[in-house]
């Protein structure tokens, strides 16, 4: 959500900003209409604390008219009541649809992230050299030779998209996601495991609704009244854990992770970027996040991609890191950063981890503040989350990188004590 206040301010920049995103065109009647509903409810509000200030100056004179002896004069009649009534109403609807309309607004850029889409991401950094593999197999077939993904079984339980790891595939993703949950904990995040099914109130606060609201799965109203869904990434459990609270400021800033299984209404892609593990509709995924004070969130930003490389780097993989175009960034966020790895089969780089700043965006959807000593006002936290790491696509990354002539895959060293291997070979 963005700051009203800034809209009335410096509407020209918030503009400026927005139509790195949008078209210019609609930007201006969004802010139209933000600000006409701003001006209604202002006066609402005016015309309400009149009305109520002059109710209270009657009932004090009525009452010191009969302390008196005198001949009180009549408290509002009925009418008159009925009439506030009504501008409350009104307040209320107008509040409402002001609410929803700012909803809808995506986050200002930030000021070095550029307009455009995928065309306009720009590689900040490039780990190691692509490996020089004579005859490369793509993950598919390395998986089904070494045994390591069922998928057609996956499709016979779950439909297009899923798959099932075996053997020494399930071994290896489970050593991952062990792995990168001890360097997490290294790191000095916090370890969560939260709920699967969350309260739309979470969707919304992470800024996945309403915009998003039909790319997850979502559990029907007659079992769930509140409305609840399957989370899509546990960003949005983290963040949702904290709404409505007013964080202690010396022990900002708070650093927690989660590993979950992510659900998603994607669709399963038959490209050959995108077969496999590397796009489905459930995938495990190790998810950190930052609560931080405003002039904090620069210093975390750089610390959670430095991490993230890092890991991935133990890992043995050649990779990159992009700065995101406006336009392919999520709309809740500020600036991302994308940590892509090599893929030989397709002669590509694949997203494994985003790591985002929201600024105080998703903060102001779920109020979540902080408190200055001494202050009396309390104000909104920055947020940034990443994924440390995405194993769906780390899975693939290993076997295509890490493929030898023989046909058998080298394990990473950080993960052979935990595979009893030291090398993947076939069945």
């Amino acid at each position: 959500m963005l700051d009203m206040e800034l809209i009335r301010k410096d509407r020209e920049a918030v503009a400026t900003a927005l139509a790195k995103r949008l078209d210019p065109a609609e930007v201006t009647r969004a802010l139209d209409d933000i600000q006409r509903l701003d001006q209604e409810r202002r006066a609402l509000i005016t015309e309400i604390d009149a009305e109520r200030q002059r109710r209270k100056a009657e009932a004090r004179a009525y009452a010191e008219a009969k302390r008196s002896g005198g001949t009180p004069q009549p408290v509002a009649p009925e009418a008159e009541r009925k009439q506030l009534a009504e501008l409350e109403s009104q307040l209320d609807e107008v509040q409402s649809r002001l609410r929803s309309t700012m909803s809808e607004l995506p986050n200002l850029p930030a000021d070095d992230v550029v307009a455009g889409g995928k065309e306009a991401n720009r590689v900040v950094r490039t780990f190691g050299e692509a490996p020089a593999i004579e005859k490369v197999r793509d993950h598919v077939e390395l998986s089904r030779a070494l045994g390591l993904v069922d998928h057609e079984r996956g499709v016979k339980l779950g439909g297009s998209g899923f798959w099932m790891y075996t053997g020494l595939g399930a071994r290896l993703e489970w050593a991952l996601v062990n792995w990168l949950i001890e360097q997490n904990i290294q790191a000095g995040y916090e370890f969560l495991l939260p709920p699967h099914l969350l309260l739309e109130s979470a969707g919304f606060a992470a800024g996945q609704f309403p915009k998003f609201h039909d790319d997850v799965y979502h559990i029907d109203k007659q079992s769930s009244s509140r409305g609840q869904f399957l989370l899509p990434t546990a960003e949005t459990a983290i963040l949702g854990a904290y709404q409505d609270e007013i964080l202690e400021t010396p022990k900002l800033p708070l650093k927690a992770f989660a590993y979950t299984p992510c659900y998603r209404r994607e669709a399963a892609g038959s490209h050959s970027d995108e077969r496999g593990t590397v796009r489905g509709h459930q995938f495990n995924k190790v998810e950190i996040f930052q609560f931080t004070l405003p002039d904090q969130a620069g210093a975390a930003l750089e610390a959670m991609v430095g991490h993230v490389e890092g890991l991935v780097g133990k890992l043995g993989l050649h990779f990159q890191t992009s700065l995101l175009a406006a336009g392919d960034s999520s709309a809740s966020m500020k600036k991302t950063l994308d940590v892509e790895v090599w893929m030989p089969s397709t002669g590509k780089y694949k997203e494994v981890s985003s790591v985002s700043w929201a600024g105080d965006y998703q903060a102001r959807r779920a109020a979540i503040r902080y408190r200055e000593p001494g202050a009396k006002q309390t104000r909104f936290v920055h947020t940034l989350n990443g994924s440390a790491l995405a194993t769906s696509r780390l899975f693939p990354a290993i076997l295509e990188q890490h493929q030898q002539p023989d046909g058998s895959v080298v394990v990473p060293e950080v993960l052979r004590d935990k595979l009893g291997t030291d090398r993947l070979t076939p069945r």
